[in-house]
């Protein structure tokens, strides 16, 4: 009996460790950004066009240029899972790479992983 109580109180104070490990951030539409810098141009959770893309329309595919640049959040929605996809568009109006008005972004991973870095 002794042994299940204990499990019982170990499995609460798990469950409780688990809760309280999840962070949230508050980002809201019109709020600014900086793209960031990431090894080898591999951006996991900004969801930038494959080179391919970019040619096709008529873009210089330059990982590099996007580093830097100020970016604001046009509109967020909430997926499935419960993660915020954010559609994002350069600050000054541009495209990115010449060809694309607008970007998604996995918001809050985004953040943690410093591939956008609040101003």
């Amino acid at each position: 009996m002794k042994n299940h109580i204990v499990f019982a109180l170990l499995i609460s104070f798990l469950s409780v460790t688990m809760y309280a490990q999840e962070t949230t951030i508050d980002v809201k539409v019109g709020d600014v950004f900086i793209i960031g810098e990431v090894d080898n141009d591999s951006y996991k959770y900004i969801d930038f066009p494959r080179a391919n893309f970019i040619i096709k329309r008529g873009g210089i595919a330059n990982y590099k240029k996007v580093k830097g640049e100020k970016v604001i959040i046009t509109s967020i929605r909430e997926q499935k899972d419960g993660s915020l996809l954010a559609t994002l568009a350069l600050r000054s109006n541009q495209h990115f790479f010449n060809s694309h008005k607008h970007v998604t972004a996995e918001i809050n991973e985004a953040i943690l992983q410093n591939e956008l870095i609040r101003i």
